[in-house]
């Protein structure tokens, strides 16, 4: 019997590791078979014109009161001194589109009609919390519904994933022409997103903003976890990328990994990605902006972060850490973390940190903001 026990739990043994195996190997393929819709794509219809008037097609927006959750603000680690200014507000509005939080195989886009997904919008209220709430200084924050492209459309090079991508954007798009006329003529604005918000944000700021009048009052774009290359993209969005904490009208982003990394298959996707001047990536530099310093590249310790916003198990709550990780750009102009620091359970093979790249910044995030707003007006 005793024998018979030492057989089965070798074979347990053997079956976890090959799973294992399996999943190191082919976790790409499984990825698409899991996540990539098998159904044609069905076409979006236009939202129709003033949609966004309706309050229903926002998660954040002025009026909402206690339950916005980009109004949330976290509190400190016992014994962590508080942030100076951390309820100040200032006079800017910020328009941020969230990541992917549906991942359904049903469609290509997540549905808004009948109160949408409901998993898919108890996520996005969720990032929201995690990732808009370090803007919560400013007078307004506008957070649109959109029909966003599901996960698997980030997996595949089919026909379907590109239609499902460019009707998320018509519906940003929309967005953000209702946030202008909604917001003062005068008002200082600020761009941010992460994932897909930040592809579709990279979009907007070379169609829609680069050139009119509103690019005049863009404060700083916060362009989060989407590879922006220097050479085929920052040109074409039509401003530089931020060269001190201190400049205006400028773009920010960073991708998180601790060390050691294993970033081969975001630089592949990267590299075989059509920019935004119509030629592949390829393996041009990718803009880093380090959190810490507010500044192109370099490298900054832990010492010079104010707060690491460190999560519970169910993402809605957490509190702020500081002096936990420090800030490098790598020479692949991906964001370098140290050590993996203790975040959750959503870290992504690799040591990728992309779910908490603005968790891991939170307060120096909220800072760089209030920073640049601050000198945007003095100017």
């Amino acid at each position: 019997m005793a024998r018979k026990f030492l057989y089965f739990v070798a074979f347990c043994i053997v079956l976890v590791i090959g799973a294992r195996i399996a999943y190191e190997l082919f976790q790409e393929e499984l990825a698409q078979i899991a996540l990539v819709p098998s159904a044609e794509f069905a076409p979006v219809a236009p939202l129709e014109a003033n949609a966004y008037h309706d309050p229903a097609l926002w998660f954040s927006r002025p009026g909402i009161g206690v339950s916005d959750p980009a109004r949330w603000q976290p509190p400190m680690a016992e014994g962590a001194a508080p942030l100076a200014d951390a309820e100040k507000p200032q006079a800017f509005a910020v328009f941020f589109v969230h990541p992917t939080s549906y991942l359904s195989r049903a469609s290509w886009n997540a549905p808004l009609e009948n109160g949408g997904d409901a998993e898919s919008e108890r996520i996005a209220r969720i990032y929201l919390r995690g990732m808009a709430s370090p803007f919560n200084s400013a007078s307004e924050i506008w957070a649109p519904r959109y029909r966003q492209a599901t996960m698997g459309s980030f997996l595949t090079d089919a026909a379907e994933a590109r239609q499902a991508i460019d009707a998320a954007y018509a519906d940003v798009l929309e967005a953000y022409r209702y946030f202008l006329t909604s917001v003062g003529p005068d008002t200082p604005i600020v761009l941010a997103g992460h994932s897909q918000g930040s592809l579709h944000l990279k979009r907007l700021l070379a169609e829609e903003v680069s050139g009119s009048p509103a690019a005049d009052r863009l404060v700083a774009a916060y362009v989060i976890g989407w590879p922006i290359s220097i050479q085929h993209d920052l040109p074409q969005m039509g401003f530089p990328a931020c060269a001190s904490p201190q400049q205006g009208g400028c773009i920010i982003s960073w991708s998180s990994f601790a060390e050691p990394a294993d970033p081969s298959s975001i630089l592949g996707y990267y590299a075989n990605s059509v920019a935004l001047d119509g030629e592949k990536s390829g393996d041009s530099p990718i803009l880093c902006t380090n959190p810490l310093t507010g500044q192109f590249g370099g490298a900054a310790p832990a010492s010079a972060n104010l707060g690491t916003l460190v999560p519970e198990d169910s993402m809605q709550q957490g509190e702020l850490v500081p002096n936990l990780v420090p800030a490098r750009c790598g020479d692949n102009g991906l964001l370098l973390i140290g050590p993996p620091p203790e975040m959750g359970s959503y870290v992504l093979p690799g040591n990728n940190y992309h779910v908490y790249d603005l968790p891991l910044f939170w307060a120096n995030t909220k800072a760089d903001v209030n920073r640049r707003v601050s000198a945007w007006q003095n100017r």
